[in-house]
């Protein structure tokens, strides 16, 4: 029996045919049978441009339901999909084509001469366009093709996708996704989040990464439901839209940024019936503040490119801030100490996963995959985390952001949790920086709240009787933003390059 992705949504969102799927911010909207239609149609055209099964599509291009159809189309021939930022530059581009060696590449008309300059890079590899305009010949091609109505049978262990890391440490790896892992991961978070035969998705994420593409689109095809399907996050967008949604996914930056809007209020929010952030920790203040506003608190959730979503506040059931739930069904979740013994409840240790959600191994990298999992199957998360005596998660950052400081271990995210309390700090981040005499000196980036920044003073006088002094921002530096990548996770690795120096002459 053929456990191709395809079957399994089409099954599910069958008896919905002729109901919207995707609702875009303008133009018509696209139902079900359009969207399924359309990519047959996107099928027919990538298998007579010699795209095989297990062949990698890679794909550049803007947000739109013909991006779906695409999608869709891949799944259906047994294609790897291969989604790419439109943010990605020249050699961001190259560095995925080379690993990936994809047959094709579908991209933007505006940058078809920059794919078209790599292809001479690239034996065999063909490229085509797809935009808003009926003229992207992808379109043509298939306009001029019978629809490939068939789909391609595929084992659960058949790649699906390949998506490569954000690389904030080294260059981006590629994760194998296959079939079962998707599918495990989608039926697990339906049932999770109680989805309803009345849900309308709020969608304003993009969809070249796991959040949108997956976690968001594929609960609403399981549930054949309509999608609010907006371009991307605008507030304004978002709170005019909400009356219309009962599920909304994000990130934290979109809590933030609704909080700031005019307007936004309960009566925003009088049919939707969750809130769902991811991608980054959310920040306990931002879930108060929510809360405070709105009526609801948001449901946290924890997850990662390689393994979908490991874990899950509860729909029905307190939602405690500053933690990310339960583990999902199908998920092993440790937590261990360096030693390889298992952590006691409420001991920060490193969060080791196992299940049939989590990815077959890295893109070429056989070494590195070997290393990421242990000789039980537990993948290595690179996470550090606690847990409750009932289970429940509560991260404390990533390894490689640990700070050891004059011996001492440090983790950051304890302090910006103490840093955002303090009034005129809208968001804060702690890093290490090398330093002559501790090793490490913790040091703290703040970006101001409403422009009245606390100063350095202020600060250490309000964590002075929250933490211990180690504990203590050496050094505040205030900025107009972090830097984050594209899905709002903090790059605390460009701050430590960019102040690498900042102790190499130590105050007196």
């Amino acid at each position: 029996m053929s456990e191709n992705l395809f079957e399994i949504l089409h099954q599910a969102f069958t008896p919905r045919l002729d109901a919207i799927f995707l609702r875009p911010a303008s133009g018509a909207p696209r139902s079900y049978r359009e969207v399924t239609a359309r990519s047959a149609a996107f099928a027919a055209a990538l298998r007579a441009a010699g795209v095989t099964a297990g062949d990698r599509v890679s794909v550049q291009i803007e947000k739109s339901p013909d991006a779906v159809a695409l999608y869709l189309a891949c799944l259906r021939i047994g294609a790897v999909h291969l989604p790419l930022n439109v943010a990605y530059t020249a050699a961001e581009l190259r560095h995925a084509l080379e690993d990936a060696e994809p047959r094709i590449h579908v991209g933007r008309p505006q940058d078809a001469t920059r794919a078209a300059g790599m292809v001479e890079e690239h034996a065999g590899l063909k490229i085509l366009t797809l935009g808003d305009r009926e003229e992207g010949t992808l379109v043509e091609k298939a306009a001029r093709l019978p629809p490939y109505e068939d789909v391609i049978p595929r084992a659960g262990s058949d790649l699906a996708a390949l998506l490569y890391t954000s690389g904030t440490t080294g260059r981006p790896k590629g994760a194998m996704i296959t079939h079962e892992n998707l599918a495990t991961n989608a039926r697990a978070l339906f049932q999770t989040w109680a989805w309803r035969p009345d849900d309308v998705l709020l969608h304003a994420l993009p969809i070249f990464h796991v959040h949108g593409l997956f976690v968001a689109l594929h609960c609403a095809m399981l549930g054949g439901s309509p999608v609010e399907f907006l371009p991307r996050f605008d507030p304004e967008t978002v709170r005019a839209a909400l009356p219309r949604a009962t599920v909304m996914m994000g990130v934290p930056t979109f809590y933030r940024r609704l909080l700031a809007t005019p307007g936004f209020d309960r009566e925003s929010c009088r049919h939707v019936r969750l809130f769902i952030s991811g991608s980054a920790p959310l920040p306990e203040a931002i879930f108060r503040a929510f809360a405070e506003r709105t009526g609801h608190a948001v449901l946290e959730r924890y997850g990662m490119t390689e393994t979908g979503i490991l874990t899950s506040n509860p729909v029905d059931g307190a939602r405690i801030e500053g933690t990310v739930g339960h583990r999902l069904p199908d998920v092993d979740l440790r937590v261990r100490n360096a030693d390889g013994s298992t952590s006691a409840p409420g001991e920060v240790g490193g969060v080791e996963v196992r299940g049939r959600g989590v990815f077959a191994g890295y893109w070429k990298r056989p070494e590195t995959t070997r290393e990421s999992f242990d000789e039980e199957g537990f993948f290595r998360t690179g996470d550090l985390g606690s847990l409750s005596a009932d289970g429940r998660l509560t991260l404390a950052g990533r390894s490689s952001d640990l700070i050891i400081s004059g011996g001492y271990n440090v983790y950051p995210k304890e302090i910006e949790l103490h840093l955002d309390e303090i009034p005129g700090v809208g968001e804060s981040a702690v890093v290490g920086l090398p330093h002559p005499d501790f090793g490490e000196a913790v040091t703290a980036f703040i970006v101001a709240e409403d422009g009245a920044a606390p100063t350095a003073d202020e600060i250490r006088a309000a964590l002075r009787e929250r933490l211990a002094g180690f504990k203590h921002p050496r050094r505040v530096f205030l900025v107009d933003a972090l830097p984050r990548n594209a899905m709002g996770k903090v790059q605390k690795s460009l701050l430590r390059d960019r102040h690498a120096d900042a102790y190499a002459v130590e105050e007196a």
